[in-house]
């Protein structure tokens, strides 16, 4: 009992200690945050596997970059390739659970795949984080308003044209 303040004391130096020798720089690395805005640009132009590559680029560079996740996923929602950008989104949401732009922006994804439900899931959540005011929870609730964008997929849209060759 009469050691128990002592070792409190020393038990919480150590902590502090480790912790601030521990603590990582959040910088982001500016070669990273060069090609990142060299593939918002391309995307804006429309050069889909351009700004990928450079997205890919820039996590090369610096991994820890959560912004570089909400690119990638966005060039992906981009191409049709929701599935994709909900891989990326998670990833994002990994690095930074509270991400109002990754739950935002995986719900719609979610919705555009059909899956509703999910979509209003992720509305919940982002609600209970930041309320229903903040323009990632306004935007997602519109997009669940709007609904699923439904594509109809015909026989004749798959068809390929004949081709006749000489043999």
């Amino acid at each position: 009992m009469r050691y128990t303040p002592a070792a409190l004391a020393l038990s919480l130096l150590i902590g502090v200690t480790a912790s601030v020798g521990m603590a990582e720089d959040l910088q982001t690395d500016p070669r990273s945050a060069a090609l990142e805005a060299q593939g918002r640009s391309q995307l804006q132009a429309g050069q889909l596997q351009m700004a990928v590559d450079s997205f890919e680029a820039a996590l090369v560079i610096d991994p820890a970059n959560t912004r570089v996740y909400l690119d990638l996923a966005a060039a992906a929602r981009a191409q049709g390739l929701q599935g994709k950008a909900i891989h990326y989104y998670r990833e994002a949401l990994e690095r930074d659970p509270k991400n109002f732009a990754a739950l935002s922006g995986e719900g719609e994804a979610m919705l555009e795949k059909g899956a509703v439900e999910k979509a209003r899931r992720n509305l919940a959540q982002l609600e209970s984080l930041c309320g229903a005011q903040c323009s990632e929870s306004r935007e997602l609730a519109a997009a669940i308003e709007r609904g699923p964008v439904t594509g109809t997929l015909t026989a004749e849209a798959v068809m390929p044209e004949p081709v006749v060759t000489q043999n």
